[in-house]
């Protein structure tokens, strides 16, 4: 079998030493070291082709956990306790049920897919997220549960994602997360979203739509904002504003300056070529890429400017964090990006101890069912459904039996449980009006076709056509497999 070599996408040597002028467009002079001394990294290597048609991924995590019992695997038959206030609603597929709360999800039944019985062995938010952000359920030597990023994890399956998939626009980050890290409530940003092991310059590229506020505040903001707890509402409001990235320019130059910045660039063409002659490698800092191409590319551009987007467009998604995270992410695919993984909802939003039946209803349904329904009908309106996969899944499930937090709640809620979730796939060749798995009567444990983390991710990997011989190398140059399990059976 033939072996090729994937790279790891890159600005072209003449776009790297434009960068000599970045200083015109107010991002420092510092690149010059880092070009000189950029090295080249050790490339995927792949055998045959994988079977998969996807060209790009949108992973759709919702921090906190969500309710399988009230989102895609009723229980209306368990005893009380167990059931749940919501009803089994139809959807457009026969025999297949939903929450009442999701119409729209329910009008589009044949163009998703929901596995119901994915598992594993942690309760803990923290283990959670690095268990269902890298897909690996064993930890690499040394690990420590703890909310901490280290060079020592498994890197994330954006960041493998983005390292073995061809560039559509290399002028493009490869993978990106938005529209903020996922931070604990309690301080610490949750491991599992970064290069790891693979290396920083693997990280994907965070687009922090907002500061990090109040962390009492859940919810997609300013439309669906919630506090934590109804027994202890904080003093203040939550005064979270969703932005563009925070790119600063130089004092005086505004955004309709910039074009003619930008244009100053062609008139250092013979100053650059001493600084060509001085690079030694091709390689060029992927973060000082990232920044030339979010100023430069006007797809991008458009891309981040959500909240200045149509009127109507802005309707159909929602005029909130989860609405313009998913037509920001809508845009990015348009504009070549491979990887997008979309937090909705940071603080743990999902994690529905108390006052679960309101919260969901009102607050958390709403926005996501809107926004995921509008970016369903806008990939296919733009003939890229196909070619692109979207994953929605959470850290885990919740426990079959509700119970009340009498200090912090008025209302039941349900607490955080790995045995079960469901995980919900559409578009990239999955085929819709599917589910595969079960649980059991309770929705506690799988009761057919267990799936996991590992075969969550090697069915990411295949759909967008990885080969399961694929590797990845670490910074010691150390080979691993991309693959730790098999593609789920029934989704594609």
């Amino acid at each position: 079998m033939n072996q090729h070599d994937l790279h790891h996408p890159r600005v072209s040597r003449r776009t790297a030493i434009q960068a000599g002028a970045v200083g015109l467009l107010g991002l420092g002079m510092n690149h010059v070291q880092a070009l000189r001394a950029a090295t080249s990294h050790p490339p995927l290597t792949k055998g045959g082709q994988g079977g998969g048609r996807a060209r790009a991924c949108i992973y759709i995590f919702l921090s906190g956990g969500l309710a399988q019992h009230e989102s895609f695997d009723l229980k209306p038959d368990a005893p009380a306790g167990i059931r749940g206030d919501f009803r089994p609603a139809a959807t457009n597929t026969p025999g297949i049920q939903i929450s009442e709360y999701l119409p729209g999800l329910r009008q589009r039944s044949q163009h998703w897919a929901v596995v119901r019985s994915l598992t594993h062995p942690t309760n803990g938010h923290t283990l959670g997220h690095f268990y269902m952000l890298t897909g690996h359920t064993t930890h690499p030597p040394g690990f420590r549960d703890e909310r901490e990023t280290r060079p020592t994890h498994w890197p994330a399956i954006a960041s493998v994602v983005g390292n073995a998939i061809p560039p559509r626009n290399t002028n493009l980050p490869p993978a990106i997360v938005l529209p903020e890290r996922l931070v604990h409530w309690s301080g610490g940003t949750l491991p599992g979203a970064f290069g790891g092991m693979m290396g920083r310059r693997h990280d994907p590229l965070f687009i922090e739509a907002s500061p990090y506020g109040n962390p009492m505040w859940r919810g997609a903001y300013p439309e669906y904002t919630f506090s934590n707890s109804n027994q202890h509402t904080p003093a203040t409001p939550d005064d979270r504003v969703f932005q563009a990235p925070n790119i600063t320019l130089s004092p005086g130059l505004s955004a309709d300056r910039l074009t003619d910045r930008l244009d100053l660039l062609r008139q250092v063409d013979l100053q650059r070529q001493s600084l060509e002659r001085s690079a030694t490698t091709q390689s060029f800092d992927q973060h000082r890429q990232s920044a030339i191409s979010l100023l430069a590319d006007p797809r991008v551009r458009r891309a981040f400017d959500v909240t200045r987007a149509e009127p109507r467009i802005q309707e159909r998604y929602g005029r909130n964090s989860f609405g313009w995270s998913l037509l920001m992410a809508f845009r990015l695919v348009e504009a070549g990006v491979n990887m997008i993984q979309v937090n909705l909802g940071n603080n743990e939003t999902w994690d529905t101890h108390g006052d679960i039946f309101p919260r969901l209803r009102d607050k958390l349904f709403p926005p996501t069912d809107r926004a995921l329904s509008a970016l369903i009908d806008d990939l296919r309106s733009a003939g890229l459904f196909d070619s692109t996969l979207i994953v929605m899944g959470s850290e885990f499930g919740r426990t079959p039996r509700l119970s009340t937090l009498v200090d912090s709640y008025s209302g039941a809620g349900r607490d955080h449980w790995g045995a079960v979730q469901s995980v919900f796939f559409a578009g990239g060749g999955i085929r819709g009006g599917t589910v595969v798995g079960s649980s059991d009567r309770h929705g506690a444990y799988p009761a057919s076709s267990p799936q996991t983390p590992e075969s969550m991710a090697a069915t990411i990997y295949h759909a967008l056509g990885i080969p399961s011989t694929a590797e990845w190398r670490d910074s010691l140059d150390r080979p691993h497999h991309v693959y730790n399990g098999q593609p789920i059976v029934g989704l594609v």
